[in-house]
């Protein structure tokens, strides 16, 4: 992964004089419920996949939190390309939906795919650009207007040039715009989304610039970033030697977000029990709460019924209680967000 974008005086400064931020913090704090987008799409629930439990579900909103990503599988959703959705899973998708909503939690759709379908990446003969437009505008169908539902384009996708995938992307988007679907749609960039990298050149550019050219009819748009704080900013190893460089790229961000104008949504962090990353997890939360007027919030990953105790990142709640990366993250239990200073949804 490249090195993170170091830092200069005029960044600093940039933020020092950018517009005072939002007293009450962003809008959204919340968690990855992870577990649906397991298993292959012949996939037995509860033996390969599993969606959030309504105990899961209760223990989160409990400790303050509002939004939910919800991982799923494309091809479990899709079996089959450009063709219906499966109406056995998107049943299950629509009541974790339900589930989450009854609970006060806004829900972040996200097919969990990478830019990939069935093992072909998006964009080649397999897997036309195409294909990717028509699952959202069936999902954007389904979902159409639910002030508390958000549209994800696509987990992670790594492998698609920049300049490739902000194509496919303004497909999705004038597809889930064409069905009348007004809800907030959040956009990755490409290399994983990853807030250390948004500058870096790669071969048909780098996010920070190809990125700009997002195209929405009602403009109704974030961005969506990941960052994690371990050597590589992979999430997968332990410790947390680079939790400084993984606050300074959302501060970078940050004052790329002012520059264009736009939003960005933290969809994934996340880090250990060791005293570090607990650090890092409070530094990073709070340089988004710090500046609300360009943030709109973050999802912790991750949790879910199946993710074992041992599994680093891992904030579903064990025998012994809760685990100690919840008490790093701002959350006020009962606190609500200002619904006209978060609506997602504009008027018709």
């Amino acid at each position: 992964m490249p090195s993170v974008r170091l830092l200069s005086a005029a960044v600093f400064a940039a933020l020092a004089v950018a517009e005072p931020s939002l007293a009450a913090g962003v809008c959204f704090k919340g968690v990855n419920l992870s577990g649906a987008e397991y298993g292959d799409r012949n996939g037995a629930e509860n033996i390969n996949f599993t969606y959030p439990s309504e105990k899961t579900v209760a223990y989160f909103a409990g400790k303050g939190m509002n939004i939910v990503r919800l991982p799923f599988s494309w091809d479990r959703l899709q079996p089959t390309l450009t063709s219906p959705l499966s109406a056995v899973e998107l049943d299950r998708l629509k009541a974790a939906v339900k589930r989450l909503r009854d609970h006060g939690m806004t829900v972040l759709l996200d097919p969990h795919a990478f830019g990939y379908y069935d093992k072909a990446r998006l964009g080649t003969p397999e897997v036309p650009a195409f294909a990717f437009a028509d699952l959202w505008i069936r999902l954007g169908a389904e979902f159409a207007n639910e002030t508390d539902v958000l549209f994800g384009l696509m987990n992670e996708p790594y492998d698609i040039p920049a300049s490739e995938w902000l194509d496919m992307a303004n497909d999705a988007i004038a597809g889930i715009r064409s069905v009348g679907a007004r809800n907030l749609v959040l956009v990755p960039g490409t290399r994983w989304s990853g807030a250390h990298g948004w500058r870096a050149e790669y071969p048909g550019g780098s996010n920070a610039e190809v990125m700009r050219g997002v195209k929405d009819p009602i403009d109704n748009y974030a961005y969506e970033f990941h960052q994690y704080m371990d050597a590589d900013s992979s999430g997968t190893k332990g410790g947390c030697e680079a939790a400084e460089a993984a606050n300074a790229a959302l501060v970078d961000v940050t004052v790329w977000l002012r520059e264009t104008g736009k939003k960005g949504f933290l969809g994934e962090f996340g880090g250990s029990q060791d005293k570090a990353c607990l650090v890092g997890l409070k530094a990073m939360t709070a340089t988004l709460d710090e500046n609300a007027d360009a943030w709109l919030g973050f999802s912790y990953w991750a949790a879910g019924e199946w993710w074992p105790e041992t599994e680093i990142n891992n904030v579903q709640p064990t025998k012994k209680g809760d685990r100690k990366q919840l008490s790093a993250l701002p959350l006020t239990p009962g606190k609500r967000p200002d619904a006209a200073a978060c609506a997602t949804v504009p008027p018709a």
